[in-house]
């Protein structure tokens, strides 16, 4: 029994609160964090992130704040729940997780900071402690891991990311109200210079750790998991992908005939605003085989005519353009491909490659298809235009005459009758795939439609900056001989309206405030830079 002399004297140590992160897209955790975040996942029979408020709770600490941010919908009902507070990060998109702190940083003081994803097999959490610490664990042999440095009374030294044979940085911090306040001090000091937005705040930390002290807490192994892939998890909880309420692992189980035990081998490939995208295996041993799971992105159903893109996909497997399809939900736009092993991206610059690209471009678009959907250059830039002028007027120099160029250009382009055909219109060289065995494939129809003959031709040349006499050989390989005059010039129209489409496409996502970069400049000076040489091939043959 302690006195109340006891209490006293332990008052300046009594834990205040904790704040669970619970806001971040946990990618490498995809497919599953595609669908709802890692911190609402089930592992033995418990959710993860009440697993560890019923901790909390345990030792007294009742003051439990949880930092949403990445599908945060799935966290609200713990407020009612379980009493605790919800704080919404808007920034845990574009920021590391430093905007969660920053977010609670007035409620930062004799602190547990906690990951929602974490699960410890015992309750790490105490209503006293006596100072600052990262809990550890002790890795035998190599690590990528963060790992600790310890100097007298076990303070934190330094911290090194990989080594072997040390005490790496896992599971639950304790801020002590010391540590909190130069903590928000210095977090305040930095939070607004450039390079802290992708800092996690381990890193701040870091980099103030002579003013930050800090101890290591050493754990046993099996106290504390932090689950880094479906791999490690299923290790630790094996019946946890046969329980799993999971709509991607369904899609898989039935397109490929499979059973959920037999899946695996899962890691992100690329994370955008359009789509998600995971590798996964099917099988074991020589029976596996490798695909990838292509996720629609939030809003991409008003973005994307997904009807489209399958109708062009099929069509592209049909002609043995596309080698990697087997099946894509039109409805819901999910898909799964072939993963191409040690796949290389096309070198537009490489002869033979060029050629290759070319001849694929001629067959798609001599194949007789057809799709519902259309798109032309110059319309989709007068479109963006609109876009430009609900901003304001618009003023930079030389843009009406470029554009009464462009305009002009277009009616004598319209005029050479070409045959609108079905088009990839994404089409260069990140898009095209070839394995080990040479074999090339055309991937990402999103955007396929009926277009100009020479609207591939057009993106090819902008998107991969073909040198003049790279385009003009493209023409000539595309027709299987050396081109005429006005097959040339038609095809170089198509190089000017591509590049003005996406100079105007870039023009309204500055005036939104997104930085397009270089491309800015490259879409502009492919339409500038030949827009009076192609217009002179059509009015001076006029003359």
């Amino acid at each position: 029994l302690i006195t109340s002399k006891g209490l006293e004297a332990l008052k300046p140590y009594e834990v205040k609160n904790a704040i669970i992160m619970a806001a971040g897209l946990s990618s490498r955790f995809a497919p599953i964090s595609y669908e709802k975040p890692k911190g609402v996942l089930k592992v033995r029979g418990e959710v993860l992130i009440e697993r560890q408020i019923h901790q909390l709770l345990e030792a007294g600490i009742t003051d439990i704040t949880v930092v949403v941010g990445y599908k945060k919908e799935y966290f609200f009902y713990l407020e009612e729940k379980y009493g605790v507070k919800i704080v919404v990060n808007p920034d845990y998109a574009t920021r590391n997780n430093n905007s969660t702190l920053w977010y609670v940083k007035d409620q930062l003081d004799n602190t547990y900071i906690c990951s929602s994803d974490d699960y410890f097999t015992q309750n790490p959490f105490e209503h006293y402690v006596y100072e600052a610490y990262y809990s550890a664990t002790y890795v035998a042999g190599e690590t990528d891991e963060w790992c600790l440095k310890e100097g007298r009374g076990g303070r934190i030294t330094g911290v090194e990311i990989g080594g072997s044979n040390s005490w790496i940085m896992l599971g639950h911090v304790y801020f002590d109200r010391q540590f909190s306040k130069k903590f928000v001090d210095i977090l305040e000091a930095v939070y607004d210079k450039p390079e802290t937005v992708d800092m996690l705040w381990e890193e701040i930390y870091v980099r103030h750790i002579k003013e930050l002290s800090m101890t290591i807490r050493k754990y046993p192994d099996g106290v504390i998991y932090e689950f880094d892939s479906l791999d490690e998890l299923r290790q630790f909880d094996p019946a946890f992908i046969e329980n799993i309420d999971s709509e991607i692992f369904d899609n898989i189980v039935s397109v490929l005939h499979c059973q959920k035990k037999d899946i695996h081998g899962f890691y992100p490939l690329k994370q955008g605003l359009t789509n998600l995208s995971a590798h996964f295996i099917v099988g074991y041993g020589d029976d596996a085989q490798e695909y990838v799971y292509r996720h629609p992105g939030v809003g991409t159903e008003k973005l994307v005519d997904r009807a489209a893109e399958e109708a062009g996909l099929r069509l592209a497997r049909e002609l043995g353009l596309d080698n990697t399809f087997i099946y894509e939900d039109q409805k819901e736009g999910w898909k799964i491909s072939k993963f191409v092993k040690n796949a290389q991206n096309l070198d537009p610059h490489n002869p033979e490659q060029l050629k290759r690209a070319m001849e694929m471009g001629y067959k798609l678009h001599h194949s007789g298809a057809s799709l519902d959907r259309s798109f032309d250059f110059v319309n989709e830039g007068l479109n963006y235009e609109k876009l430009l002028l609900e901003e304001g007027p618009i003023e930079i120099p030389g843009y009406y005459e470029l554009r009464e160029k462009v305009l002009r250009l277009k009616k004598y382009a319209d005029a050479d009758q070409y045959p609108v055909v079905i088009s990839h219109n994404d089409f260069f060289y990140l898009n095209f795939l070839i394995d080990e065995s040479d074999t090339y494939s055309l991937i990402d129809w999103e955007y396929a439609g009926m277009s100009d003959e020479a609207n591939d031709f057009g993106t090819f040349t902008v998107c991969c900056e073909l040198t003049d006499d790279e385009a003009n050989a493209a023409i000539d390989y595309y027709f299987g001989k050396e081109a005429t005059f006005e097959q040339r010039r038609h095809f170089w129209s198509y190089v000017v309206f591509a590049g003005w489409c996406w100079y105007l496409w870039s023009l309204v996502k500055e005036a939104e405030g997104e930085n397009v970069g270089e491309w800015f400049f490259i879409y502009y000076r492919y339409a500038a830079n030949n827009i009076d040489r192609v217009l002179s091939w059509y009015e001076d043959a006029q003359n």
